[in-house]
């Protein structure tokens, strides 16, 4: 059995928001090997985020975000259950990222940007980080609303 180090399940916790505990039994089961535990813990986590989802998101955020050419805006809705997440570094870091989401690919409806693969990592979709910061924070985040403005159109 390999030895599990606090290294290890810091940054499997920081990757999933799973409670140490969980962290330290996945790795156990799986023998040390991360990318298995890893891929337990998120999907735990996305079944987490499932349950969430018919939970009120009455508290939130509305966010910006300027393109470096000054020529294109967006303005999103992020929604969550208390204004505690809210203010999670990882619930504004999302709103930021949606804003560059939709100012790049011109999503037409929160549908459609649910369905888009997410611009800094393709291998995810936008519907994924959702499930991502519902697992690591606990609750139910939806995206609200948004609005694209850009120069001539």
């Amino acid at each position: 059995m390999s030895k599990i180090t606090a290294d290890q399940i810091r940054e499997l916790r920081d990757k999933t928001g799973a409670p140490v505990i969980r962290v330290k039994k996945v790795l156990e089961e799986f023998d040390g090997n991360e990318e298995k535990a890893l891929e337990l813990l998120q999907k735990e986590g996305f079944e987490k985020a499932s349950k969430r989802g018919g939970r009120a998101t009455e508290q939130g955020m509305i966010s910006s975000y300027i393109h470096h050419s000054q020529k294109i805006g967006v303005i999103v809705e992020l929604l969550c259950e208390t204004d505690f997440v809210a203010r999670n570094e990882l619930f504004v870091a999302l709103s930021k990222d949606l804003g560059m989401q939709i100012a790049s690919l011109k999503p037409k409806n929160v549908d459609e940007l649910l369905c888009q693969d997410f611009i800094k990592d393709s291998s995810k979709k936008i519907s994924d980080l959702l499930k991502e910061i519902i697992a690591k924070t606990g609750e139910n985040v939806k995206i609200g609303r948004f609005t694209r403005f850009e120069i001539g159109e």
